[in-house]
């Protein structure tokens, strides 16, 4: 249990932010399934960019759980705090800043991991949205910007003194993407070095491999993102495994149809049926990526049309396996 200023979050568990995956219902499922804290999309802090089709999806926070974290990403300290404001006004609780994004789209705009090249841009961004709002300011970065310029610690450093109230590192830099070894031991000298809760982002992918991140890193949480694609249940995993030392059985095959029924379900409710049918492709091809013909299945799947037919096809789906006794 830790604090980012006034919410207290009862679970060593977060869902990180991810463009294209953390939408809405995304987050709200992975709240009930045991997320201490959920963190939007990344939005742009161009706010003439928010009439878009795609930004009108990530601002839109209705009946979500508290509290309400939603990820700005930007490289002008103006326009990042105008963004920052607006989004309270929108009824963000929290607001995150992206420094960590190394998609290349991002980081060609001076935004993402790009700034952490500028550090006295970090440390004017950061103040400009701390003193622009009255609701804690988190910060998501990585290590460096590649292997020759590691300045977490700097940033983590620069990122207190602002009055960020939470730090999440992704122990790689920009340079790596997703590729090697997460680096905990610069985690954890950041954790020792300051004393806002920090978040161990990066590789964590069970019970026991966040038990032993947290043990090696002293960081006050684990940020879980990729592998909590098309396994919501593992933030429940993790989270029991964190409180009691003991091992969730996997979920039955049951509660996986049910699961994916009620997400395809909510994508369908919230996007309506021609953008929810499609976004709803890739998140059924994660669920099923290690299922038996789970292969055959998402390609007859993905030319499937309409709503109604997608969900007959998931049903028909699960009970053919149950009805051949797959286990999950």
């Amino acid at each position: 249990m830790f604090k980012i200023g006034p919410y207290t979050i009862d679970s060593q568990v977060i869902l990180a932010p991810m463009a294209g995956v953390t939408d809405r219902p995304f987050r709200q499922l992975c709240k009930r399934m045991g997320a201490g804290l959920v963190v939007s999309e990344m939005v742009t802090s161009d706010t003439r960019l928010w009439k878009s089709r795609k930004s009108t999806y990530r601002l839109n926070h209705t009946g979500e759980v508290e509290p309400r974290s939603i990820q700005i990403a930007g490289g002008d300290p103006e326009m990042m705090a105008d963004a920052a404001v607006m989004n309270v006004q929108r009824g963000a609780q929290i607001i995150d800043i992206n420094m960590g994004c190394p998609a290349k789209k991002v980081c060609n705009k001076a935004a993402g991991s790009a700034l952490l090249k500028d550090e006295q841009l970090v440390s004017d961004i950061l103040h400009a949205v701390t003193e622009a709002v009255d609701v804690p300011v988190t910060l998501k970065i990585r290590t460096g910007w590649d292997t020759n310029n590691k300045n977490a610690l700097s940033v983590a450093h620069i990122a207190e003194d602002a009055g960020i109230q939470a730090l999440a590192v992704h122990g790689r830099t920009r340079s790596c993407g997703y590729k090697g070894e997460a680096e905990y031991d610069t985690i954890a000298s950041i954790a020792e070095a300051i004393s806002i809760p920090v978040f161990a982002n990066g590789d964590i992918t069970s019970p026991e491999k966040a038990l032993k991140v947290l043990q090696h890193t002293g960081c006050s949480a684990v940020m879980i993102g990729r592998a909590a694609q098309g396994r919501p249940w593992l933030l429940r995993e993790i989270d029991h495994y964190l409180r009691t030392g003991t091992i969730l059985p996997p979920p039955k095959l049951e509660e996986v149809k049910s699961t994916l029924l009620a997400h395809l379900q909510e994508l369908h409710s919230f996007y309506g049926d021609y953008l929810g049918v499609r976004i709803a492709r890739k998140h059924v091809g994660w669920y099923l990526q290690n299922k038996p013909d789970g292969s055959n299945f998402r390609k007859r799947f993905n030319i499937i049309e309409t709503a109604a037919e997608q969900a007959s096809a998931i049903e028909e789906y699960f009970d053919n396996a149950l009805n051949n006794g797959v286990a999950a």
